[in-house]
């Protein structure tokens, strides 16, 4: 039987690219352990807690523009794809 490794069990999760919620973290709502492009490996934690509104549909005109904004002002770090918090935040919170 394959060993479990050791930076998915300290984080909680049960897989690389798998995000999974914190909410005991003091301020960050999830964390995820990425397998970057290049091979290597990060654990990333992301979001702010306790955010509530705006997310994966939008129902006003505000939160649609909260939206929008995230997007525009994170668009150079979510590019940087799996190893930034940006794409993480963008994937799972947006």
């Amino acid at each position: 039987m394959k060993k479990k490794d050791s930076r998915l069990e300290r984080a909680g999760v049960s897989g690389f690219n798998k995000p999974k919620r914190t909410p005991n973290h003091p301020t960050k709502s999830h964390v995820v352990v990425a397998k970057c492009g290049d091979g290597s490996i990060k654990t990333i934690r992301f979001g702010q807690q306790g955010v509530q509104g705006a997310g994966k549909n939008p129902k006003t005109a505000s939160e649609k523009a909260r939206r929008k904004s995230f997007k525009a002002r994170h668009a150079k770090n979510i590019a940087k794809g799996r190893c930034s918090a940006a794409y993480w935040a963008d994937k799972v919170k947006w």
